[in-house]
């Protein structure tokens, strides 16, 4: 995509994000990018009554115009591009179910498609465009995610961090920035990434808040850019860049690693559980245990999950939930919840976070780092449980890629079930219009014109 060798990795991925066309994206990627969009909206809707969601909306109806060209597909009114990206950003992330990159450990879409949706609907850009600004935020946001490495996600959200990058990308996309312009937005977006995971010691609302600020502060990084703003030209791998300050393991070549050959977004993971991504690979092998076995919860008296540091990073800062979104970050919980239920879902664990039944399961639990599973992570997330039965017995459990991961994904007929859920449980869509809304999505490469969504 770029002849410039010689240039330094932030300019050429900005010349990359700058000149990819439509035309340059292969077809299996396209209908990947439009699974992504349904799967994420779902997620949105999903939110609708989420009261950190409704806070964040609240805000954004007190500082913006009452109307615009940008919807908010949770109330279904209309702003500006900025509060719309601002609110529908907030949304995608509340239920845990939206998308995530391994190797980046990354949710590219809550930070991707909302500000590319907002402005898309704003300049009247064709679904082609859409699509194409989506593949531009998703390649340059995972590739920014895996550039900062394991040590960054110790303390920093990357799809905070990362995410205002991969804003800034789709958003210029759509402006059809030049790549000059395109480094700068990456400057300006670069220069206000933030967000780290202490909120989960207090069950804290900053995750909504996180996507919030990415996704409205990727989109004026590049509409600051159109207009002549400036910003760092190497803010990633610079002196006093992001590399340098939020990360002891950056690697730049990962800033440029198989630019239009290898295709990241084709790479990203849907989220079958709504909890965490890092509980998934045990649950799904706490469940393949417990099934084979014909096990019920009392059968169990202890489980160890065999897992990545990082996962002892983040969900180790929780051990009783105080909330049903902290609840999403306890490995025990999790667990509890599949072996009670056998899934979980919304429905499980806004009734049965803290089930007695659940809570016992949860005391079971513990987590102990895997040399196997740490080496091969983030590239592979792989689950491994030993469960130790009421009757003496030691039973091991093993999934080599949970269900959610390209190896392993879901098919178009599962993603529209699940955002039809998803949309149920939020009371964000009728079945009709979630019905429609998956028609739409489906014919968008052919859509001239990006207007509202939802009446």
């Amino acid at each position: 995509m770029t002849s410039a060798v010689a240039d330094h990795p932030s300019k050429v991925l900005a010349t990359f994000a700058a000149g990819l066309q439509f035309s340059n994206i292969p077809a299996p990627v396209l209908r990947r990018t439009e699974d992504l969009m349904l799967d994420w909206l779902g997620s949105v809707l999903a939110a609708r009554t989420a009261r950190p969601v409704r806070s964040i909306e609240r805000f954004a109806q007190m500082m913006g115009p009452a109307e615009g060209p940008s919807e908010l597909l949770t109330s279904r009114r209309t702003t500006s591009p900025v509060f719309a990206a601002l609110v529908n950003a907030a949304a995608s992330h509340f239920v845990e179910q939206d998308d995530v990159h391994n190797g980046s450990v990354f949710h590219p879409a809550a930070v991707v498609i909302a500000p590319a949706l907002a402005v898309a609907q704003s300049i009247g850009a064709s679904g082609a465009q859409l699509l194409t600004a989506v593949v531009a935020g998703y390649e340059v946001g995972i590739r920014v995610g895996e550039f900062l490495g394991r040590s960054h996600y110790k303390t920093f959200h990357t799809t905070a961090t990362a995410g205002t990058l991969a804003a800034a990308a789709a958003v210029g996309r759509l402006l059809e920035l030049s790549p000059q312009q395109m480094l700068h937005a990456f400057g300006s977006a670069g220069t206000q990434s933030a967000g780290v995971w202490e909120f989960l010691r207090d069950a804290a609302d900053s995750k909504q808040l996180h996507c919030a600020h990415a996704a409205a502060s990727g989109l004026m990084s590049a509409y600051l850019a159109q207009d002549g703003f400036t910003g760092a030209a190497k803010i990633l791998e610079g002196a006093q860049g992001l590399g340098v300050g939020m990360s002891s393991d950056a690697d730049p070549a990962k800033l440029t690693d198989g630019l239009g050959t290898r295709w990241t977004l084709a790479e990203t993971s849907f989220k079958y559980h709504a909890s965490c991504r890092h509980t998934h690979p045990a649950a799904d092998a706490l469940l393949q245990v417990m099934k084979q076995n014909g096990l019920k919860p009392a059968d169990v008296s202890r489980v160890t999950t065999h897992v990545h540091q990082g996962a002892i990073d983040v969900l180790g800062r929780v051990t009783v939930p105080a909330t049903v979104h902290q609840g999403k970050f306890s490995m025990g919980t999790v667990l509890g919840l599949i072996a009670v239920h056998g899934r979980a879902g919304l429905g499980e664990f806004d009734r049965d976070f803290l089930a007695p039944e659940v809570s016992a399961f949860r005391e079971k639990v513990t987590m102990q780092l895997d040399e196997e599973v740490d080496t091969a992570y983030p590239a592979r997330w792989i689950g491994k449980v030993s469960v130790r039965t009421a009757d003496g017995r030691t039973l091991l459990g093993r999934v080599d890629e949970p269900k959610g991961d390209p190896g392993n994904s879901l098919s178009r007929a599962e993603i529209e079930d699940k955002m039809q859920r998803l949309a149920h449980y939020g009371e964000g869509a009728t079945a009709d219009e979630a019905k429609a809304l998956c028609q739409r999505i489906w014919q968008l490469a052919d859509t001239p014109r990006v207007g509202r969504w939802l009446a």
